[in-house]
């Protein structure tokens, strides 16, 4: 699946980039909810770039004069400054990319000085392997590396997939594992299931992992994983009945007529800002 090369950035309009030919909305083919992006905030956008890029394997874009970083199924957005903490600690615990050879990638990150996991941190029921920071469990592979301003990345083996690196999942945590389940379910339409031992949900292009949080966690609004991005069919009616079911949104819907861009922001239950575009396929040029 492909994704227009063309988001918002800190809530203005970047327009200007290009798309390969074919680019189209995965909204319009796959769902009327579907996944667009994480948006970053960083203290250094070279520094991100040489990792997304140079070590994980995305596609630099600009995006109007803003740098970003183009996988499968997903767009990475930068916004200098300084996040108030990384992505651990908050609802957004980790970002998961899929690849098809986990050790050719954990050992192309760590040549490149990456620093893995420490093995303190990997779940105590899962068996860890060698040298490498990686567990497997269940036949599945998967490794943790921390890109810089702390912003944490899992790795998961997927030997058919046929491209180098693709979104996998997005790992919730929370001290509401079912209610937030639930909530993806009912209000953006995602498919519940399970992904091995973890509770999930999948919509179009990403898994929706959900983990339990005894403790509490932050918001993500001002950590480096400031929020994440879905693409809506109908945004307008969406956000109508995301409001009616009580949802108060930081930023109401709103369109650029010039482009016929739509957009809102809200704050999940669960401490996640969030982000939801309509459109963007019509400002890729």
């Amino acid at each position: 699946m492909r994704l227009v090369r063309s988001l918002l950035l800190g809530g203005l309009v970047l327009a200007g980039a290009s798309t390969p030919a074919g680019a189209q909305l995965l909204a319009a083919a796959d769902g009327p909810v579907v996944y667009g992006h994480h948006h970053l905030t960083v203290t250094n956008v070279e520094a991100h770039k040489a990792f997304w890029v140079g070590a994980l394997g995305g596609t630099p874009a600009k995006l109007g004069t803003n740098d970003a970083v183009v996988f499968t199924n997903v767009i990475v957005l930068f916004r200098q400054g300084t996040p108030t903490g990384g992505s651990k600690g908050t609802s957004v615990n980790h970002v998961g990319f899929g690849v098809p050879d986990i050790r050719a990638a954990l050992a192309k990150l760590k040549a490149a000085g990456y620093p893995a996991i420490t093995r303190a941190e990997l779940p105590p029921s899962q068996e860890v392997k060698d040298d490498l920071a990686f567990i497997a469990n269940q036949n599945t592979s998967v490794a943790f590396v921390m890109a810089p301003d702390d912003v944490k990345v899992e790795l998961v083996e997927v030997k058919t997939q046929r491209t180098p690196v693709a979104l996998h999942h997005i790992h919730y945590y929370t001290p509401q594992v079912d209610q937030m389940k639930a909530w993806y379910v009912q209000h953006f339409g995602a498919k519940g299931g399970m992904r091995g031992a973890f509770q999930a949900a999948d919509l179009p292009g990403v898994n929706l992992t959900f983990s339990p949080a005894p403790e509490g966690v932050a918001p993500t609004k001002g950590r480096s994983l400031d929020h994440v991005g879905y693409e809506v069919k109908d945004l307008e009616a969406f956000c109508r009945k995301l409001e009616a079911a009580g949802v108060k949104f930081d930023r109401p819907y709103s369109k650029n007529a010039a482009l016929g861009l739509g957009l809102a922001f809200f704050t999940d239950p669960f401490g996640t800002y969030v982000e939801l575009t309509e459109g963007l396929g019509a400002v890729v040029k």
